[in-house]
């Protein structure tokens, strides 16, 4: 029976803790935020938190992951992020033609 207990303990139990992550949100000038949000939260909720924190418009940067546009509907599972991953804000730039 000791050998069944043993496996039982061994099984991946999610705890709570293990739910959420944390990220940290790095701008240009080398500035952090961090957040903990769960594995299964939208991204969005993120960046509106961020641009609401910097008192920026969500339109005016673009969040990125390893060098990808993040998505509104990402979360950190679809986005294979771990604990103190980084996302880089940029400004959004427009134009460029004469």
């Amino acid at each position: 029976m000791e050998n069944t207990k043993e496996e039982n303990n061994d099984a991946p139990d999610v705890k709570p803790e293990d739910n959420h992550i944390n990220l940290k949100v790095k701008s240009a000038n080398g500035a952090e935020i961090f957040f903990k949000i769960k594995r299964t939260t939208p991204l969005k909720k993120l960046m509106d938190a961020y641009c609401q924190r910097q008192g920026l418009q969500q339109g005016s940067v673009r969040f990125l992951f390893d060098g990808q546009r993040v998505k509104d509907d990402a979360t950190p599972i679809s986005l294979d992020m771990d604990n103190d991953d980084a996302i880089d804000v940029v400004l959004q730039q427009t134009g460029g033609s004469f």
